[in-house]
């Protein structure tokens, strides 16, 4: 398979994440980054589609201010990375803010997603892989591989959150839209719930959303992911959430995951994105499933076999020394 990436990727390097109530060393470094590429090879670089594909998902007010967040904090005299304390969770509204504070906070979601030196550029970078990945598969290639990091299922239009800042997925799923993929799957198989994309496209009745997840009333991001929450309006039944309780092991992820699949294919999808997480994994630091190496194998076979063009794009995973042979093993079921 096919895999392209940015070497700005690795410029995103937050020194330190709020986590669980304690102040930890970030988890998304830049040596997940580096493992991966370790383990497939360096690949293709990205090309530059430039902002409009992006903006296809993204709120231009959003895009600006993530571009210039971390100037605007290191202007107002603060050291290390741009992050928000205070968000408007009641009547969120457009305000014309001027203080960097009250601006993270009201394109933020948490206090884990800071803004770096770095960031834009490796946000950038990532969503231009994802458009290379999909750009090759459009192209005719039965399937290919976005190397994203930051990843980016948490973000939602105009938010941050979760480590992620552009919308990777959803950008390639609108992509694919906007040159004639009328059905899109987004399957996301992440150990947290990608709930970015399933505000993104709530609504839209030509993309079906499918999530196996930790359950959020135990993990994050807790407020979405549960299994009420089907869509609406056009969309409506075109969202479907498959929460699973911590220390899930493939004996239990496996029906899950038909589930998910026959959704897929009841829902006509002309074309699927993956979103992929690897942080399912028994030895994440940060997660609480149980699967292994050799179930990635199988996962990534039973997707494959669906017969879909197929964009893969990189989420979470943790466990650095095991990453890089935990994405070879999940991207092999497509050989």
């Amino acid at each position: 398979m096919r895999h392209f990436s940015d070497p700005a990727q690795g410029r995103h390097a937050p020194l330190r994440e709020l986590h669980n109530g304690e102040w930890m060393d970030y988890a998304e470094s830049p040596a997940r980054f580096e493992a991966i590429l370790q383990a497939l090879g360096p690949g293709e670089p990205a090309r530059d589609f430039g902002l409009d594909p992006i903006l296809a998902v993204h709120d231009p007010a959003y895009l600006a201010f993530l571009r210039e967040a971390h100037a605007l904090w290191r202007a107002a005299g603060r050291t290390g990375d741009a992050l928000g304390y205070v968000f408007p969770v009641v009547a969120r509204r457009p305000l014309d803010l001027e203080r960097i504070d009250a601006r993270m906070g009201a394109y933020s979601m948490d206090v884990s997603t800071p803004v770096a030196a770095g960031t834009w550029a490796a946000a950038y970078g990532g969503a231009q892989s994802a458009l290379s990945a999909m750009d090759a598969v459009l192209g005719g290639d039965a399937s290919a591989f976005a190397l994203c990091r930051p990843p980016g299922h948490h973000c939602g239009a105009d938010y941050m959150g979760g480590y992620c800042y552009l919308n990777n997925a959803a950008i390639a799923a609108r992509a694919a839209q906007a040159r004639g993929i009328s059905r899109v799957a987004i399957l996301d198989v992440d150990y947290h719930h990608g709930n970015g994309t399933q505000d993104i496209f709530y609504e839209d009745g030509d993309v079906l959303f499918a999530s196996i997840h930790a359950h959020p009333k135990n993990d994050f991001p807790f407020y979405w992911g549960h299994a009420d929450e089907r869509g609406a309006g056009p969309g409506e039944g075109k969202t479907l959430n498959l929460p699973l309780p911590q220390g899930t092991d493939w004996t239990a992820y496996a029906p899950a995951l038909d589930t998910a699949l026959d959704a897929v294919r009841a829902h006509g999808a002309d074309l699927l994105v993956v979103s992929f997480g690897a942080d399912t994994f028994v030895g994440d630091p940060i997660s609480h499933f149980k699967l292994t190496r050799e179930d990635y194998a199988a996962m990534g076979a039973r997707i494959a076999a669906l017969g879909l063009p197929s964009v893969v794009v990189m989420e979470g995973g943790y466990a650095v020394d095991a990453l890089g042979a935990n994405v070879a093993a999940f991207l092999g079921g497509w050989d």
